[in-house]
């Protein structure tokens, strides 16, 4: 289904989304599938978008994928024929459907869609990042197993600058205590807690992703550790995950437009503009809700000690 394009600039008046009698968190929920939000954007990422959405909805425990497209730039006409194949990629039971985001702002990634959402759990994507099976499923498991935190794949930290006495945003080597939305899993309450709760705090905080046209995905750490107390866990990957759109690819044609679209292609400016929203929303929240983790979850536990053989040391599993 396509709706009418609108290119507001504004937050999405969420009431519709709120009504508590339809968003009913034990109503009509499936615990053992997961619904696939796939967040696109960029016209020459169409092909991958739609080799992505195939790939997730061929998965058992995919219940029914949503592409959620936020360019409003887009024709009609290309509209019509992405629905039209992302209809046809679609070979099992879980559908693949296409929705025009109401507006431009980022927090319409978080809507809560109570009407397509039918599973508690839900994983937010980009539309460059592809996962093999095995991983997909290694997350959902994980997620059974600790339902209230963010599962992922890409992490990122807060920290400190002593020297000018603000929060920034980067990369730390051993802890963590954000997941990024290039691959998140995480239950379908939190939408409505991003969405709908929270009063004017949260309003404003909305308000600061819409400014910044960023950092929707901080806010949404924010909500989950201020709900859980707890930091997200990191999986590390069963098979392989491609990140096409990273801008540290070496692309012989140039990448075709697969890269380099999107704002993290800006990496320094990119890093201070993140840094600045968790100024902001720990000023407007008035605390620091981050909890760090620690070290990454694997789905091996096959032994790691080194053993002698025939003059070389090897797992002491291959023998």
């Amino acid at each position: 289904m396509i709706h009418s394009i609108r290119s507001s600039s504004s937050t999405p008046d969420p009431s519709s989304e709120c009504d508590q009698q339809l968003w009913d968190p034990q109503r009509d929920i499936l615990t053992d599938k997961i619904t696939v939000l796939i967040n696109g954007y960029s016209e020459s990422r169409i092909p991958l978008l739609q080799s992505l959405a195939a790939t997730y909805t061929s998965l058992p425990i995919v219940s029914s994928v949503l592409v959620l497209w936020g360019n409003p730039s887009t024709s009609p006409q290309t509209l019509s024929h992405l629905s039209h194949n992302l209809s046809l990629s679609s070979f099992s039971d879980a559908p693949i459907s296409l929705h025009i985001q109401p507006t431009t702002s980022l927090n319409s990634r978080f809507l809560p869609r109570h009407t397509l959402i039918k599973t508690r759990a839900v994983l937010i994507c980009d539309d460059d990042i592809e996962v093999d099976r095995s991983t997909i499923e290694f997350c959902f498991d994980t997620w059974r197993s600790n339902p209230d935190r963010l599962i992922g794949l890409f992490v990122r930290s807060h920290e400190v600058d002593m020297i000018n006495k603000e929060w920034i945003y980067t990369v730390h080597p051993n802890r963590y205590s954000m997941v990024l939305t290039k691959f998140m899993m995480l239950k379908r309450e939190y939408l409505g807690v991003y969405s709908c709760r929270g009063g004017d705090k949260m309003r404003r905080m909305r308000t600061i992703v819409d400014q910044m046209s960023n950092c929707e995905d901080i806010l949404m750490n924010f909500v989950v550790a201020d709900e859980s107390n707890v930091g997200p866990v990191m999986i590390g990957a069963v098979e392989r995950v491609r990140d096409w759109g990273d801008p540290r690819n070496d692309y012989e044609d140039g990448g075709n437009g697969v890269r380099d679209v999107g704002l993290s292609s800006r990496r320094s400016e990119h890093r201070k503009k993140r840094g600045k929203c968790i100024q902001e929303f720990h000023r407007v929240l008035g605390r620091m809700p981050l909890r760090f983790s620690y070290g990454k979850l694997v789905n091996s536990v096959g032994e790691q000690a080194l053993c002698k053989k025939k003059g070389k040391l090897v797992n002491c599993d291959h023998f």
